[in-house]
């Protein structure tokens, strides 16, 4: 059932993507190549239907990728989150295990430079 709806999401989605592409904009899009309009939608062409097409199908997809999400929540009741292992890293020493000595010091300069004269 989640792959039909998977793939029931992706021809959602092209179909989409044509009904926008074929809707009238100011650089005209793919409308321009649909040529006689007019006598198959009416008087003002496919604006209308295209625009109430684009609308069913949005509600359509937003319906299916709620589906798709139920649905495979149900499917797998462990997240993705809980299958990370966390590995601790134990090569680092603690602060305490560390001599003295190793410690570097910092250089002693003969002269001071912030001193004001």
């Amino acid at each position: 059932m989640i792959t039909l709806l998977t793939v029931l999401q992706f021809i959602i989605v092209v179909i989409i993507c044509i009904a926008v592409l074929l809707q009238k904009s100011s650089s005209i899009g793919l409308g321009a190549y649909s040529g006689s309009n007019e006598s198959l939608f009416g008087a003002k062409g496919p604006a209308n239907f295209l625009a109430k097409f684009t609308f069913i199908m949005g509600i359509l997809l937003i319906a299916n990728t709620i589906g798709l999400g139920y649905l495979y929540n149900h499917a797998s009741k462990d997240s993705l989150a809980e299958k990370i292992k966390v590995e601790t890293n134990t090569s680092i020493p603690s602060a305490n295990t560390i001599s003295p000595s190793k410690i570097p010091s910092m250089p002693q300069n003969s002269y001071d430079t912030n001193v004001s004269k």
